[in-house]
């Protein structure tokens, strides 16, 4: 890999895929605890949706290098060298509990690197990008 830094992937697409996955995490929780339970008023069940979007997200990512929200929207996450190997599990939780923050991911580079990126040490790139990376090894 070049010693250059990664292009990174827009922010319309990581939003889409943000999207995507607070949806199915939704739904996980509505299928789960059920629709009564999940819209009462002052119900704990809609914050299980917090919960299960950061493992999911988490979890996928050091599995297949990306949530369920990006692997559909042609997003990868990958270590900012670019060698393509498995991420750190525990960078991966703190990143994505530092994505449900909020803040961290309006923090970021020129680069389009968030702050949750630089902690986790990882950039996320396009399909695109993921596969060149494959193919140089």
């Amino acid at each position: 890999m070049p010693d250059t830094e990664l292009p990174t992937a827009s922010w319309g697409r990581r939003i889409l895929a943000l999207v995507v996955d607070w949806t199915v995490s939704t739904l996980a929780v509505v299928a789960f605890v059920g629709l009564e339970e999940y819209a009462e008023p002052g119900s704990v069940a809609s914050a299980y949706t917090l919960v299960v979007y950061v493992l999911e997200s988490a979890l996928l990512t050091w599995l297949v290098g990306g949530s369920f929200g990006k692997l559909v929207t042609g997003l990868r996450v990958v270590p900012t060298d670019g060698r393509v190997r498995p991420l750190n599990p525990l960078k991966l939780l703190l990143r994505q509990v530092m994505v449900a923050l909020v803040i961290p991911p309006l923090v970021f580079r020129p680069n389009g690197r968030g702050l949750h990126d630089m902690v986790a040490d990882t950039v996320t790139v396009t399909n695109e990008t993921f596969r060149s990376l494959v193919a140089a090894r």
